[in-house]
């Protein structure tokens, strides 16, 4: 006796959105583009909720029908542009065979995206006139635990010798966005010397990092 087959629902297709929704969702858009480009003007410091406002076409209460204040808003734009990097980032240093091509790979990758998408990333990096802001969002910090898993799996892989994965992390993390900072501020943003100069940096040095011991946290 054959086996009666199954017949599977198709699945419902999605709801399209509401008009409502729509409005919300560009509107908050109108926003986050609105204080990208006053944050790129004005920097960090000196922009002020009424300068996001001043920017858009809406009232000026909708603003805070969509975000608390001005960190809660440079906090969203740090995520997304966290969020588009991040796939690129892991892509580059998955497919490295050798220690060059993952470090020169992150950083490449990095200040090239870094260059083409200068504007949202100047509120992205550390401004000049802000107590550094703090790079403590969630899609951020998601980005360097990535990093991490990253160096832990081309340790374990042996592309990197036994080196503390935080730490290098941590180096990595901070000379990507010492140099972004520097970068930016010249008339000609060069992400190739950059990242250039980066790999070269490492490369000198890595090799003499000390090696943990096997189980070593």
């Amino acid at each position: 006796m054959e086996a009666e087959t199954q017949k599977i629902a198709p699945r419902p297709a999605p709801k399209p959105a509401s008009k409502r929704e729509q409005t919300k969702l560009q509107n908050r858009q109108l926003i986050l583009d609105a204080a990208k480009q006053v944050f790129a003007e004005l920097g960090y410091g000196a922009t002020t909720v009424r300068d996001i406002v001043r920017a858009t076409p809406l009232a000026s209460g909708t603003f805070y029908n969509y975000f608390k204040s001005k960190e809660e808003i440079y906090q969203a734009i740090r995520d997304e542009v966290a969020l588009v990097i991040r796939p690129r980032l892991r892509e580059e240093r998955n497919r490295a065979g050798t220690v060059e091509e993952f470090i020169s790979g992150t950083f490449r990758t990095f200040f090239e995206f870094v260059s083409r998408d200068e504007v949202n990333f100047r509120n992205l990096r550390h401004s000049a006139d802000n107590t550094r802001v703090r790079m403590d969002t969630p899609e951020v910090i998601a980005g360097f635990e990535e990093l991490r898993e990253d160096l832990e799996s081309a340790i374990g892989r042996g592309v990197f010798p036994p080196v503390d994965p935080d730490y290098l992390m941590a180096a990595i993390v901070g000379v990507a966005f010492e140099i972004t900072e520097r970068m930016l501020r010249r008339e000609a943003p060069d992400p190739v010397a950059a990242a250039d100069f980066a790999t070269a940096l490492f490369m000198g040095g890595i090799h003499a990092l000390p090696h943990r011991a096997n189980g070593t946290a």
